[in-house]
C-alpha cells in the first residue's frame, strides 16, 4: 500500500453497476451540488478505512486536496478521485472492499436524498414516515434477508478501548459466530471491529458462506470512525437518530462493551424505547458485558441508570463478566425467543415492525448551545422522556467531540453547558469524568479537551 495521494478513475460495485439514464444524471448532478461535499466527506472516511484516527478535522485537513466526482459514461457512471489516500490502493489498484464501501456511500446519501427527502410524498415528520424512511435506505442496500431466521446481534461499545478489553470484543464475537449469528456494529474501531474479528474466524471454522458484517455511521460520525476492513455491508443513515432506529429494527439482539458517551447514548435510547409500556413483554435480549477488568465500567453504568430511570429500566438487561461463551449462548436463548414472538404475533423477522419508537427517539437533536442548556433533565417526567433528554446530553457531547462542525461552535462559543437535578448532574459528572480518566473520549496518545461543563 503506498502512503502517497493517488489519483485514479474507478467504476464503482454493487447496485451501481446497472443504472438508468436517469439515475445517472442524478448521481452526476447530486456530486456537484449540495449534496457534493457530505459525498466527499464520507468518501474520504472510507478511502481511510482501517485508519484507527478518531480526529475527523485533521483527517479532513491532511486530505483537503481530495476531491470525488461522479462522471457519466456509456457503462453508466464512473468515479473520478483526486489525491485520494494511498493507502486505499494496492499497486495502483483501488482495494476491493474498500470499492465497496465507496459505492455504499454514494448509494445511501443519493438514494436519501433523491428518493425519500426528495420525494413529496415522504413525511419525515412522523413516527410511521421516518420508521417507513428507515426500512427503505435499509432494504435499498441489501441488508434484509426474508428468508434468514432471527440471528443478527447488534454489538456497541467504544472505538477507544483498552487493548484487553478489545481482545475480550474478539472472544465474544468468536463464540457468537460459532452459534452461526451474524454481526452488525457501528462499522468503526474498537468494540465495532473486535467482534466482527472473532465472527470472521469463527465463521470460516463452521464454514458459514455469506457472513453479514453490517456496519450502519451517519455523516456526522463516519470521519471520525472509519469504517474497518471486516465490514461487508455499509449502509450510511442520514443522522444519528435514524441509524439508532436502524440498529432496533434491523437487530434480534445486542451485546454492549465498554465504552465512552456515544456507547452511553446507545444504551439509553434503547432503554427508553424498552421502557414504553407498548413494549412492554416483547423479547428483547440485552447483554452488557466485558473482561474481569471492566467490572467497575459496567457498576458506573448500571448506577447511573439506577439513579436516573430506576429499577425497571435496569431489569431490561444482564451484566455478564469475564464469560464470552455465557454472553453468546444468552443471545443465541433469546433469539429463539425473539423468533417465536414474531411468529406469534406475524411480524417478519428482518425488521421489527412492531416495536413502538416514540417521536422523542425519531426526531433529530441539534447539539446548539441553546438546545443543550435547555434540555430538561429532572426526574419530575416520564422516565422515558428522561431517557431521551439523557440521549440527547450525551448525542451533543458525542458531537462536540468528533463532528467538525460542532467542535467549531464550541470554539466559537464557548463550553457546552449542561444542567438539571443535583443529583442527576454530580451521577453525570462523575461518569463523564471517568470516561476522561480512563480514556474512553479519544483514542490512546490524545489528549482530550471537554466540549462541556456540568451546571447544577
Amino acid at each position: 500500500m503506498s502512503a502517497e495521494p493517488i489519483s485514479a478513475r474507478i467504476y464503482p460495485a454493487g447496485i451501481l453497476t446497472m443504472l438508468s439514464r436517469m439515475e445517472v444524471e442524478r448521481l452526476h448532478d447530486a456530486s456537484r451540488g449540495e449534496l457534493g461535499d457530505l459525498l466527499r466527506r464520507c468518501a474520504l472516511a472510507v478511502l481511510n478505512s482501517g485508519n484507527e484516527s478518531d480526529d475527523a478535522e485533521e483527517l479532513l485537513k491532511l486530505h483537503r486536496d481530495f476531491e470525488i466526482e461522479i462522471q457519466q459514461v456509456n457503462r453508466g457512471i464512473r468515479l473520478e478521485l483526486s489525491n485520494a489516500p494511498g493507502s486505499a490502493f494496492v499497486d495502483g489498484i483501488m482495494v476491493q472492499g474498500v470499492r465497496e464501501l465507496l459505492s455504499a456511500v454514494i448509494r445511501d446519501l443519493v438514494y436519501f436524498d433523491t428518493e425519500i427527502s426528495g420525494r413529496s410524498s415522504t413525511d419525515l415528520k412522523s413516527q410511521e414516515g421516518i420508521t417507513n424512511a428507515v426500512f427503505e435506505i435499509l432494504r435499498n442496500a441489501k441488508t434484509m434477508n426474508p428468508a434468514r431466521e432471527p440471528d443478527m446481534v447488534v454489538f456497541w461499545g467504544g472505538h477507544s478501548i483498552k487493548r484487553l478489553e478489545y481482545d475480550y470484543t474478539k472472544k465474544v464475537g468468536y463464540e457468537t459466530g460459532l452459534r452461526k449469528l451474524n454481526i452488525c456494529t457501528g462499522c468503526g474501531p474498537g468494540a465495532m471491529k473486535g467482534p466482527m474479528k472473532g465472527a470472521a474466524i469463527a465463521h470460516a471454522k463452521q464454514r458459514v458462506s455469506g457472513g453479514s458484517y453490517i456496519g450502519i455511521s451517519e455523516p456526522g460520525i463516519i470521519a471520525a470512525e472509519s469504517p474497518n476492513p471486516i465490514v461487508n455491508q455499509l449502509v450510511i443513515m442520514p443522522d444519528i437518530e435514524k441509524r439508532l432506529e436502524a440498529f432496533v429494527r434491523l437487530g434480534h439482539g445486542f451485546v454492549v462493551f465498554p465504552g465512552g458517551v456515544g456507547t452511553a447514548e446507545e444504551i439509553l435510547f434503547l432503554l427508553g424505547v424498552l421502557l414504553n409500556p407498548a413494549n412492554e413483554g416483547m423479547p428483547f435480549p440485552f447483554v452488557l458485558t466485558g473482561p474481569a477488568e471492566s467490572a467497575a465500567y459496567f457498576e458506573q453504568i448500571d448506577a447511573f441508570i439506577g439513579l436516573t430511570l430506576g429499577e425497571e429500566a435496569q431489569a431490561k438487561y444482564q451484566i455478564i463478566i469475564n464469560d464470552p461463551e455465557k454472553v453468546a449462548q444468552t443471545m443465541t436463548t433469546g433469539l429463539i425467543q425473539v423468533r417465536n414472538y414474531r411468529k406469534k404475533h406475524k411480524d417478519a423477522y428482518y425488521f421489527n415492525w412492531l416495536l413502538q419508537i416514540q417521536e422523542e427517539f425519531q426526531q433529530p437533536f441539534d447539539p446548539s448551545h441553546q438546545n443543550m442548556a435547555a434540555l430538561h433533565l429532572y426526574r419530575d417526567q416520564p422516565k422515558h422522556l428522561l431517557a431521551a433528554n439523557l440521549r440527547r446530553a450525551f448525542s451533543g457531547i458525542v458531537a462536540g467531540n468528533v463532528k467538525p462542525e460542532t467542535i467549531m461552535s464550541v470554539r466559537r462559543e464557548g463550553l457546552f453547558e449542561i444542567n438539571g437535578e443535583k443529583e442527576i448532574m454530580l451521577a453525570l459528572d462523575r461518569l463523564l469524568a471517568s470516561f476522561i480518566e480512563q480514556r474512553r473520549m479519544k483514542l490512546p496518545g490524545t489528549t482530550y479537551s471537554p466540549c462541556y461543563k456540568i451546571v447544577s
